[in-house]
């Protein structure tokens, strides 16, 4: 797959392009529907399939103080966007300047004369250029006018509630990862590199890899298990990763009073992971965190995580 850092960055003409456009956070169910159809076409057309995203999120750079999260770094949305078959993604790059460009220059512009799509495929809620001034009816009515067919495609629903970015966060707020991973398609990951933590784990028998996130969202404080996938080329072999029991928390029961951390004991593992960029997933929750009036308690307490995580995981 391809990555152009904007229209400018654009070195050659596209072969009967296909495209999307959006931001597509967590490249979810809603996303993978859109996605799924302009791969499609493409390939039924013998041409290329296209993102057109934007990149930092428009809403850090209009609206810094919202508080945004993603839910996965750059990376990692370039990485599932190639997965799944797409050509091409263009991540223009998002600023004042760029978001003063008016619906129309937009289209004429941006998407005519230097994408020149024949089909164009986007979101039920889609809008597009200054103050989002661009409407669903505009891009319908201009499309044809310039040389390309646009579908709008519906929203897409689980358990009677649209599937976005947004719902996923919250899910993930309250520690509610199975549903979130129905959303998302897969379960949820974090990516980061594993740092030297103090070494508390390991006096007590369960070793934990600490987590330097670089993913800005982790789930609710609470024990997970799911799995650590190291990122080099040469542990691809590993497949899905290693079985692993995550706690997210505060660690209570040593009164650390630091930030929310992810460490995460790897199952039968006793190698060195210090210093590896890894993505660590959550597919299910055992239990909240809790303040334990002793070592040992807290000892017979994730032996019984463990064994419960193994269940799982088998």
């Amino acid at each position: 797959m391809e990555i152009f850092r904007g229209i400018a960055e654009l070195s050659r003409p596209f072969r009967r392009p296909v495209l999307t456009i959006g931001n597509f956070d967590g490249v979810h169910l809603g996303h993978r529907a859109i996605l799924d159809l302009v791969i499609g076409r493409a390939r039924a057309l013998g041409g290329e399939s296209i993102l057109y995203t934007f990149e930092p999120h428009p809403r850090r750079v209009l609206h810094p103080d919202s508080g945004l999260r993603l839910l996965e770094t750059f990376d990692q949305k370039v990485e599932t966007l190639a997965a799944l078959g797409l050509d091409a993604v263009i991540a223009e790059p998002f600023d004042q300047v760029f978001a003063k460009v008016t619906p129309e220059r937009f289209l004429e512009h941006h998407l005519h004369e230097r994408i020149a799509p024949v089909e164009v495929y986007v979101g039920y809620d889609f809008h597009f250029g200054r103050d989002r001034e661009g409407s669903m009816r505009l891009l319908t009515e201009r499309g044809p006018h310039l040389g390309f067919s646009v579908t709008v495609v519906p929203e897409v629903s689980v358990k009677g509630r649209d599937v976005n970015s947004t719902r996923i966060r919250e899910l993930l707020a309250a520690g509610e990862v199975e549903e979130a991973a129905i959303l998302l398609g897969r379960p949820f990951q974090a990516r980061g590199r594993i740092v030297a933590g103090d070494r508390r784990g390991r006096t007590i028998g369960f070793p934990t890899a600490n987590l330097d996130p670089e993913t800005e969202i982790l789930p609710a404080p609470g024990v997970y298990y799911g799995r650590l996938r190291r990122l080099a080329p040469e542990f691809a072999s590993e497949g899905a990763g290693l079985p692993v029991v995550t706690n997210v928390g505060y660690r209570p029961t040593f009164r650390d009073g630091r930030s929310l951390v992810a460490e995460a004991h790897v199952l039968d593992f006793t190698g060195d992971l210090y210093g590896q960029p890894v993505d660590l997933s959550f597919e299910g929750r055992l239990r909240g965190e809790r303040r334990f009036e002793s070592v040992d308690a807290l000892r017979e307490q994730i032996a019984r995580d463990v064994a419960l995580a193994r269940e799982h995981l088998a």
